[in-house]
């Protein structure tokens, strides 16, 4: 696994071994990035504030720094994905742009820094976590109104967003789908 793009683009990133941590691949993180800079209504990533919920090993906010985001906070509890993202910020010499929170996305108090404007949401798939962890993202004040989610969710798996979020794009890629949300907070 490695970073695709930008100023550490071919980066390798480490991942705990077994199949407690899924990171997302790097051709769908590709594609994923692809959508995002081609435009689906939402910021673009140079400037923004990012945040990695069910971050693993941070590949996805890692790559959003890389390709220009200011700064990214992640969110994870494994132990074994917290110390390999840790391991791959430092690796990156991102520490100063970063920052780690060890907490459950769906118990997440109000957001360190302020909102954010492009977030990244890969929970569990099959558990029904996206929608709780979606409303808490809400009820706390971590989205500018504009901000995109990206959700990944199993390609089978029923995910329906909160009212306050306009469906902009869905796209499977093997297991894995992911969709682009709008988040509208005047809704």
């Amino acid at each position: 696994m490695r970073i695709n793009a930008g100023k550490h683009k071919g980066r390798q990133l480490v991942a705990p071994k077994g199949k407690t941590t899924r990171p997302t691949s790097d051709m769908a993180r590709e594609a994923i990035f692809n959508v995002l800079a081609h435009g689906v209504a939402g910021p673009q990533l140079i400037g923004a504030r990012i945040a990695d919920i069910f971050a693993g090993t941070g590949a996805i906010g890692l790559e959003a720094l890389s390709r220009g985001a200011d700064f990214a906070t992640f969110v994870e509890t494994a132990p074994a994905a917290l110390k390999a993202l840790v391991e791959n910020i430092e690796n990156l010499r991102e520490t100063e742009r970063t920052k780690v929170l060890k907490t459950s996305a769906t118990q997440l108090g109000p957001p360190p820094g302020g909102a954010f404007d492009v977030v990244f949401l890969d929970p569990p798939y099959d558990q029904g976590l996206s929608q709780a962890a979606l409303e808490r993202l809400i009820e706390q004040g971590w989205l500018n109104d504009g901000a995109v989610v990206v959700v990944e969710v199993a390609a089978k798996e029923a995910m329906q967003p909160p009212g306050e979020f306009e469906v902009l794009k869905e796209k499977t890629y093997g297991a894995a789908r992911a969709v682009f949300l709008k988040y509208r907070g005047d809704a």
